[in-house]
């Protein structure tokens, strides 16, 4: 490993640690920060090892006043970037497995403190990538958290945010894992979720895209033109600049393109034709969450057999709640998708926390008229009469107000 004249020895000390928990697999995190360089607004520097196309490489999170940029590099030009940056930063904090080394200077002279990293407790394997303890997906110290709340200005998770911010790194981990098994051929990916809201799981989305694949098109479609307004304006700020925000439903806004679907808690039906619209522009991955099962629960009939198990109030709404998303699994399946239905995060995150999650196959005969047939017999075990879904996939659909007040 070369030296450089210039640094004092404490520093090359850090270069030489930095260097050798890179090459034996113990490097957790670089952050260099009070940054006096060159690089107008450049705050700190934030170094991890990811995983890429299967490839590790240093990612660097680069944190200007207004934005961040991330540029990622092979492993072998990393220590280069740190050399290059380290005489202009004041401080340097290197988290290896086993420990922790903190580097403070002046222009005089440098104090180097080396302790042991209490909170190294997994090994290397788990720590790289995307796969690190606590299977954190979306960096704490990205700038769209603390307009959203979730941190405060010193990048710290809100206590009573901490639910939340469980749930996005949650989502951000069903949408990686699920987003490997579809294919754009290097394009853009086009995404649209439908009831964005304050736009918590739509930036942390963006963000995911844009630091470890590619910059998405990203569209947060929202009903409150407050919370339009509010998102546009803080994804101006973190220069987010192919994510924007559209006032409507999912009936007012019509995608020319459409890779990835997500609908989050939309209300009632509103989840059937945000369904309707990913199959229709054919999706490659449609995302849901239900809210509101209230379109089977009047059409209800219990079976003779389940009568005594359904004359329960609550036993007929979990019964109408599961009916309604089996009916909407199957019509993705019978139209081409790989479904899946699961819970989301524990019930003590949020109460609606199951999840649907279909992705495109390819060449899949579509309708599959056997599993329409299993629609057809629950439908009738039940007397159900008509399903939202069911009826736009037919083209049958009769207008009416999709919105709730729930």
């Amino acid at each position: 490993m070369s030296t450089t004249a210039s640094l004092f020895p404490q520093e090359q000390q850090l270069l030489d640690a930095f260097q050798q928990a890179v090459d034996t697999q113990g490097f957790e995190r670089l952050i260099l920060s009070q940054y006096k360089g060159e690089l107008d607004q450049l705050e700190k520097i934030t170094l991890r090892v990811i995983s890429l196309q299967n490839e590790k490489v240093m990612s660097c999170v680069y944190r200007y006043k207004t934005q961040d940029i991330t540029k990622n590099y092979p492993l072998n030009e990393a220590l280069a970037q740190v050399i290059a940056l380290l005489p202009f930063c004041k401080q340097a904090n290197l988290l290896t497995l086993d420990e922790e080394l903190q580097l403070k200077k002046n222009k005089k002279k440098a104090m180097l403190t080396i302790s042991k990293n209490k909170s190294a407790a997994k090994p290397a394997v788990e720590q790289q990538g995307h796969d690190r303890v606590k299977q954190r997906y979306v960096d704490q110290d990205s700038l769209f958290l603390q307009p959203l709340g979730i941190t405060d200005a010193q990048s710290k998770i809100i206590p009573s945010m901490a639910r939340k911010w469980k749930q996005i790194n949650k989502f951000v981990e069903i949408c990686a894992g699920a987003l490997g098994q579809i294919s754009n051929e290097n394009q853009p990916l086009h995404v649209v979720d439908f009831g964005s809201g304050k736009g918590y799981l739509t930036f942390a989305l963006y963000d995911y895209l844009a630091k470890n694949l590619q910059v998405p098109f990203v569209t947060g479609v929202e009903l409150n033109p407050k919370m339009v307004e509010f998102c546009q304006q803080v994804a101006t700020e973190a220069n987010f600049n192919q994510l924007d925000f559209f006032q409507g439903d999912v009936r007012t806004y019509n995608p020319e393109q459409l890779d990835v679907m997500i609908a989050l808690h939309a209300c009632d039906v509103a989840t059937d034709f945000a369904i309707h619209t990913g199959i229709r522009l054919n999706a490659q991955m449609i995302m849901c969450a239900p809210c509101c099962h209230k379109e089977l629960r009047p059409q209800l009939q219990s079976p003779k057999v389940l009568a005594p198990m359904l004359q329960f109030g609550i036993h007929a709404g979990q019964q109408a709640e599961m009916l309604t998303d089996t009916i909407r699994a199957l019509l993705l399946k019978a139209y081409g998708y790989e479904t899946k239905v699961f819970e989301f995060v524990a019930l003590e995150h949020t109460s609606k926390n199951k999840m649907i999650l279909a992705i495109k196959r390819k060449d899949v005969q579509a309708p599959d008229p056997e599993v329409l047939a299993q629609i057809q017999a629950l439908k009738e075990m039940y007397g159900i009469q008509k399903h939202s879904l069911e009826l736009l996939m037919n083209n049958q659909w009769d207008q009416q107000d999709i919105g709730c007040k729930c």
